[in-house]
């Protein structure tokens, strides 16, 4: 796959579905189809939309094809998923939205037979964010599901088994908070016998691997020939990680931005990481263990602008800096460095400026990604992907709390599709042509600095009454 230059990339992100071209040798995305990722409601239980998502992906695929010529295809999709197949390879049981809060209901029960952080580097999530729990509530729930289950594959394997029809699971998606990975050791946890699945997981394959070549039916479908081969595919933040595995000098951060925000740690300071702030070990593609931190930025972004323009001038900042206009954590209170924590201005929200909020808001997400650097024991140049790469007061309060060069990643609104498409040219090495690191010369307001400090003196003491309440009898 080494000659390939237009790769088909199918990136299943938590908001949206998306079909993209990518030029890997100019690193940029030369067409792109969407589709909203939306939750069917049941029954049995919310669940994603794969028919729908299917025939997007094959309609996409031909008409894309008409206009680029793809020459591979490579996939990218959101953690938190894996697909149960029955012995003829169709779903045994719809794949169940990881926001679900059933299997909660089982919580107690699943938290009995759950390895501890210490095996698996997985914290434990609400609703389905631990595979394990998906899988077990579902079991308990479905009792004819153990007899129907054949397999189980990860989610972005998923669609290359639909491609190709051969079945997989990759580490980066099993790294990815399942409960059912142990990253220090390379193996599944001992939860997998527990679920009864040490027989039926797929064969792990590497995220680069050329997986196989098109069913006859989707090239005939996409006009795509059927030699077009298909990379196994890549855990979405794994796929943004990957372009500076290759290229970079440790050490180096990469903040993967959209519904969640990721912070994924290469070679930084030792750190002990604490479960109960969504800090975890996530693998990579080579299949090496990355402190990691995570929260729902995206969705926090759209939760508070939501029925205001998202937009400010430099009024509107120094507004926020004079009157140290701050928004405290957490606007999604069951994920990030602040769980239980319920947002707050430091001012009267009503009186806020479309523009105050904005620029406050992206204070907010940038201090709170800081925080989750600090965590991960990030060193030398955070490199940012996604929407929040092109937010300047984000990129530049990021800088000041850091005290770290920040480098907003230029070319498509995200990161993932072209790590993902980069897998298609079978590059698993990059050291010869990695550039010597060099840390640029960066000045920083030191209004920022200061903003910060306040900010972080604040949370911190919010977080301390927090835990003397919860200590309190």
């Amino acid at each position: 796959m080494g000659g390939v230059t237009q790769v088909g990339v199918i990136d299943i992100g938590k908001t949206n579905v998306k079909v993209a071209v990518v030029d890997v040798v100019r690193r940029e995305e030369t067409g792109v189809m969407t589709r909203p990722n939306t939750v069917l409601p049941g029954p049995p239980y919310p669940h994603y939309d794969i028919d729908g998502h299917w025939d997007f992906i094959l309609s996409s695929l031909r008409a894309l094809h008409r206009e680029r010529a793809i020459e591979a295809i490579s996939i990218t999709a959101h953690g938190a998923s894996a697909v149960l197949l029955d012995t003829d390879g169709n779903l045994a049981a719809p794949v169940l939205d990881y926001e679900f809060d059933g299997p909660d209901s089982l919580a107690a029960e699943y938290d009995a037979i759950r390895p501890d952080f210490s095996e698996t580097g997985s914290p434990r999530l609400p609703g389905g964010l631990n595979v394990g729990a998906q899988i077990f509530w579902q079991l308990t729930s479905d009792p004819g599901l153990g007899a129907r289950l054949s397999a189980v594959v990860t989610y972005p394997q998923y669609w290359a088994y639909r491609l190709t029809g051969v079945m997989a699971c990759e580490v980066t998606s099993l790294g990815c908070h399942t409960d059912l990975w142990c990253p220090l050791e390379n193996r599944y946890s001992s939860l997998v016998d527990r679920l009864g699945l040490a027989d039926r997981m797929a064969p792990i394959r590497r995220a680069a691997e050329q997986l196989g070549t098109l069913r006859p039916q989707v090239a005939r479908t996409t006009g795509l020939p059927p030699e077009v081969p298909v990379s196994c595919g890549i855990h979405d933040s794994n796929a943004s990680l990957y372009p500076h595995l290759l290229m970079r000098d440790r050490p180096f951060s990469v903040v993967s931005t959209g519904t969640w925000v990721i912070v994924l740690s290469i070679g930084g300071h030792p750190v002990h990481l604490d479960p109960a702030r969504d800090t975890l070990i996530n693998v990579d593609a080579f299949g090496d263990p990355v402190p990691s931190a995570r929260f729902m930025g995206g969705r926090e972004f759209d939760t508070v602008m939501e029925g205001h323009a998202r937009d400010h001038t430099d009024v509107d900042a120094d507004q926020v800096l004079k009157r140290k206009i701050m928004l405290f954590p957490s606007v999604e209170p069951r994920s990030g460095p602040y769980q239980g924590n319920q947002y707050r201005w430091s001012v009267d929200e009503t009186v806020l400026t479309d523009g105050e909020r904005h620029v406050g808001l992206s204070f907010y997400l940038a201090l709170m990604t800081a925080q989750c650097l600090t965590m991960t024991g990030a060193d030398g140049p955070t490199i940012v992907e996604g929407p929040f790469s092109k937010n300047r007061r984000y990129l530049d309060m990021l800088q000041a709390a850091t005290g770290r060069a920040v480098d907003a990643a230029g070319g498509s609104v995200t990161g993932t599709s072209i790590g993902a498409a980069l897998l298609a040219t079978g590059a698993e090495t990059g050291a010869e042509n990695r550039p010597q690191h060099m840390e640029p010369d960066f000045e920083i307001d030191p209004r920022l600095v200061d903003y910060a400090a306040t900010w972080r003196a604040a949370v911190g003491h919010d977080r301390a009454v927090q835990e003397n309440t919860k200590s309190t009898p």
